[in-house]
């Protein structure tokens, strides 16, 4: 019996105005596959994470959940989901962790954690704060439950946003970018929670810059250029025997960095 795929992108189409970014997009995540999306600034990796999250409305093509199509009003530049409930349930089984973090400066680690299971998902108090204590613990930072997000380096900010998606229990994590804003050695502790996730079978879907990082964790590689899969593959053969002339110049370039 063939599962059902945590999440399904079929032919997605995703324009601003005349400039249209995803000219055709197709990936299946089944449950515990990690995929790595790689390609250079403009590709259109990252408006594909976004698409599939439902931060970003997409103009042709189909999302799917769990084998649950997104229900769509209107079509073209003016196509918009049309169950705003569907919307908020998709967007909690997918969470997301950004480049720049994105945590509430106002409330301390251990807040931020808790703060979408309490007030979104309406969970026990107490039960989310034991959650997200054991979360914070998981990431490597539980002796920072209390400290305020400015008083942390961008590896342990970026530990708790990996900790605040976790909390939402999802089924899905998506990665945008997660280590692009730190320095090398801040890097190092953020790949090593993202690997130990995979690890644990965890569906993920990761666009990064890092090719080590991809080769490492990754089930399947996806190679985005000008809106569409280039190519894709395992890791191994990916990486170790591209067959496109623009991967291999991108895997050059990449490599130069």
């Amino acid at each position: 019996m063939s599962q059902t795929p945590v999440i399904e992108i079929r032919a997605l189409h995703k324009a601003y105005g005349q400039l249209e970014v995803l000219k055709g997009v197709s990936i299946n995540a089944s449950r515990g596959d990690v995929i790595s999306l790689i390609g250079s600034s403009g590709s259109g990796k990252s408006t594909l994470l976004r698409c599939c999250n439902l931060l970003e409305d997409s103009q042709q093509g189909e999302i799917l959940f769990k084998g649950e199509p997104v229900r769509w009003r209107g079509s073209g530049l003016g196509r918009h989901p049309a169950d705003k409930h569907q919307v908020t349930r998709i967007r909690t089984n997918l969470s997301m962790v950004f480049q720049s973090f994105n945590l509430w400066a106002h409330l301390t680690v251990l807040q931020n954690v808790m703060e979408a299971p309490v007030h979104v998902l309406k969970q026990d108090r107490a039960e989310v704060e034991a959650l997200a204590r054991e979360l914070l613990d998981k990431v490597g930072i539980g002796d920072k439950a209390d400290v305020y997000p400015a008083q942390m380096s961008g590896g342990q900010q970026q530990r708790a946003a990996i900790a605040r998606a976790l909390c939402m229990r999802p089924e899905a994590l998506l990665f945008d970018e997660p280590t692009s804003a730190l320095d090398p050695e801040l890097e190092q502790e953020v790949v090593r929670v993202i690997k130990a996730l995979a690890e644990e079978g965890r569906t993920m879907l990761i666009v990064t810059h890092d090719m080590r990082m991809a080769a490492d964790v990754s089930d399947h590689v996806v190679f985005l250029h000008n809106g569409l899969i280039e190519e894709q593959g395992p890791p191994d053969s990916l990486f170790k025997s591209p067959q496109t002339a623009r991967l291999r110049q991108f895997l050059r370039h990449s490599m130069e960095e």
